[in-house]
């Protein structure tokens, strides 16, 4: 049976841009940047118990030298290109993969970039997910990143719950970026996802009832009351 998916990772919020500001005289800096280091001291100080946490369990790829690197994403869309994802650097070895859980992003607007940057900012090494489905609010509508997680066969960091190691080691993370509990996923999303799983299921062998969505496998909404549970499993055939 096909199982509902994810609890929005801690990381998962709304990116917000910052504009430039005009020059200031030294001593008006060097009040800025007191307070600055003050306020990233807090920050740092917040995040060291809950990021050291995740950070010990997360054996995802480092992105540089410096950590902060993105990853490099493999840009996936086109009705006929889906199996390209199967195209990855390190070969998927059957067997590797044993479930997959699908998640939203709980916000509206979302990048590969925007949560590799989010991650990062709890200890995460880059991208939890292992692809992303756009909705047109930052990524392409059905449009599928695959990210460095997935193209090195590496550990997710995208589950919750009592069984939340196993299904990171294990299952294949997808996102698809809106909020499933306000508004419905775009036609191209539940498309692009439904072949994806597809895919992802005959490539690695994965039944149908380990098809998950994060809810079934944590205390969340996620994807969310909108997500057309009976559509896909037809979709896929399951019974």
């Amino acid at each position: 049976m096909l199982v509902p998916a994810s609890i929005v990772p801690p990381y998962v919020m709304a990116s917000r841009s910052r504009s430039s500001s005009p020059r200031r005289t030294s001593a008006n800096s060097a009040g800025v940047s007191s307070r600055t280091k003050a306020v990233w001291g807090v920050f740092v100080a917040s995040m060291t118990v809950v990021g050291g946490l995740m950070l010990a369990l997360d054996r995802g790829p480092r992105g540089g030298a410096d950590g902060f690197s993105l990853p490099p994403l493999a840009a996936l869309a086109g009705r006929g290109g889906v199996e390209a994802v199967l195209d990855t650097p390190e070969p998927i070895v059957k067997g590797r993969w044993q479930a997959i859980v699908i998640h939203d992003t709980g916000a509206s607007s979302a990048t590969p970039e925007s949560l590799d940057q989010q991650a990062r900012a709890v200890g995460l090494r880059g991208l939890g997910f292992h692809f992303v489905i756009g909705n047109g609010n930052g990524l392409g509508d059905g449009q599928i990143h695959a990210g460095q997680r997935w193209l090195s066969q590496v550990n997710g960091a995208h589950a919750a719950g009592k069984q939340a190691e196993w299904f990171n080691r294990n299952a294949i993370g997808i996102c698809l970026v809106g909020n499933g509990d306000r508004r419905t996923f775009t036609e191209n999303q539940i498309e692009r996802v439904t072949q994806l799983v597809d895919v992802l299921m005959r490539e690695c062998g994965i039944p149908a009832d380990r098809v998950y969505l994060h809810r079934d496998i944590a205390d969340t909404p996620s994807p969310g009351r909108f997500f057309p549970q009976a559509q896909v499993r037809a979709q896929l055939g399951v019974r």
